[in-house]
Formats: C-alpha cells, sequence, structure tokens
C-alpha cells in the first residue's frame, strides 16, 4: 500500500512537498512515479524515480518540480515551486518493478497506487 501525504492549497508561485510511504514493502527497491488527474482529463505521469536514482519529469513541471528519494525514511518525495493554476490536481504515486523507460509516463505500468491527495493552485 501507498500514501501520499502533503498536499494543500497554494496560491500561483507558491511551493509544495509531496511524499509517497510504503506499508508492506520497500520503496527503495522499485520505481516510483508520480502522476496527477485534474476534473475531465487523463492522468498524466509528472516524475519518475527510477531504483537506480535516474529522474524524469513531465516537460511542463521541468525546472519546477524535483523528484528524491529518502532512503532512511523509505519515502519519495516531490517538491513543486513556482506552482501555477494548471498543476491544480489530484495527485498520486506509484510503484512498479523493472520499467521500460519509454512507457514511464503510463498508468497501466505500474503495479500499486496511493490513494491520492489533493493539490489546488489558486489566488
Amino acid at each position: 500500500q501507498l500514501v501520499e501525504s502533503g498536499g494543500g492549497s497554494v496560491q500561483p508561485g507558491g511551493s509544495l512537498r509531496l511524499s509517497c510511504a510504503a506499508s508492506g514493502f520497500t520503496l527503495g527497491y522499485y520505481a516510483i512515479g508520480w502522476f496527477r488527474q485534474a476534473p475531465g482529463k487523463e492522468r498524466e505521469g509528472v516524475s519518475l524515480m527510477t531504483d537506480g536514482g535516474d529522474t524524469y519529469y513531465l516537460d511542463s513541471v521541468k525546472g519546477r518540480f524535483t523528484i528524491s528519494r529518502d532512503n532512511a525514511k523509505d519515502t519519495v518525495s516531490l517538491q513543486m515551486n513556482s506552482l501555477k493554476p494548471e498543476d491544480t490536481a489530484v495527485y498520486y504515486c506509484a510503484s512498479t518493478g523493472p520499467l521500460a523507460i519509454d512507457f514511464w509516463t503510463s498508468a497501466g505500468a505500474y503495479d500499486y497506487w496511493g490513494q491520492g491527495t489533493q493539490v489546488t493552485v489558486s489566488s
């Protein structure tokens, strides 16, 4: 089971930090992706941290979002800076084993999902 935390409401330009933790298994052995889904839109991949530490980002969040892994706490975090109204969505973390990197943005490539946390960016 995956559990996200850290969502909330911020003004444009603000920051939030999301965290993903697992119960029942060790996150460090898996690739962890962050996805988001806005009302009426498909779920989209935002960022990926592979088990080897490689990182990938959706073009629209590059330079603003940073994914990181804390092995001591066994968590994966998504630091979101310079937030925009279009970042408003429910954010999910998901885990998978071996992943063909070309498909990292495909929700179907992931095995386990958290329940999601709401991020609202509004003035």
